[in-house]
């Protein structure tokens, strides 16, 4: 059982989870099924290589990349070996606490603009082996932020301290602002999720050119009929 010392436990009644969408708990569900499949092929795509930072971004905005990444978050969580943390960077219009139920008084922009510890702000949500790094106020220069030594240092030091972990990273929609494309410098993979018959065909082609070079794990087509 994995013991917090520091991080706060908030359990989120299993009842708004689900009412949010966070179908990845619940495996009578046919739709978890499709969660599960995308955490195989991201474990098989990482494990053997060490991989263990992923961030989550879509071409524009509203076509589900939160939703997925908390649904992987869960998935991933559930394995016997792995150990979570879902971090918030979509530091302009953070969600995930609201996913999750949960109303933070302090997130990743007091870490940035308070030097507020960073063991003061996670949260477990009553998900075993997964805690939260939420968003709280918008940070509007956040590309700054984004690109900053702070949030460099920040990063490696997660990825040093954790390598046990998976650490997912919800990120703000490639082509709206820069701070995707700076963030993808520092994570092992990248997912990208666009909206079926939603993202117009040049706006996913602009966001493959963007991420070239990058280490594009795959593609996930959202809200798609099964």
């Amino acid at each position: 059982m994995i013991k917090y010392h520091q991080t706060r436990i908030i359990s989120v009644p299993r009842g708004v989870l689900k009412e949010n969408r966070l179908i990845a708990l619940f495996d009578e569900l046919p739709q978890a099924d499709q969660y599960k499949i995308l955490k195989t092929q991201v474990l098989q795509r990482t494990k053997i290589r060490g991989l263990n930072t992923l961030m989550i971004t879509s071409p524009s905005a509203n076509e589900g990349k939160s939703l997925t990444a908390a649904n992987l978050a869960i998935c991933l969580a559930k394995e016997l070996q792995n150990t979570v943390l879902l971090a918030d960077l979509d530091l302009r219009t953070p969600s995930l606490h609201s996913l999750f139920g949960l109303s933070p008084v302090r997130g990743i922009s007091d870490f940035f603009m308070r030097d507020t510890p960073l063991s003061e702000l996670l949260i477990s949500p009553g998900i075993h082996k997964l805690t939260i790094l939420p968003g709280h106020e918008r940070v509007y220069n956040s590309s700054e932020v984004m690109g900053s030594p702070k949030m460099k240092n920040l990063i490696e030091e997660m990825k040093q301290r954790y390598q046990d972990r998976y650490i997912i990273f919800d990120s703000p929609p490639l082509l709206d602002y820069a701070d995707s494309l700076i963030l993808s410098d520092y994570v092992d993979g990248i997912i990208l999720v666009t909206e079926y018959a939603k993202t117009l065909f040049d706006k996913l082609e602009k966001a493959a050119q963007l991420l070239q070079g990058k280490n594009l794990i795959g593609t996930v087509l959202n809200k798609a009929a099964i």
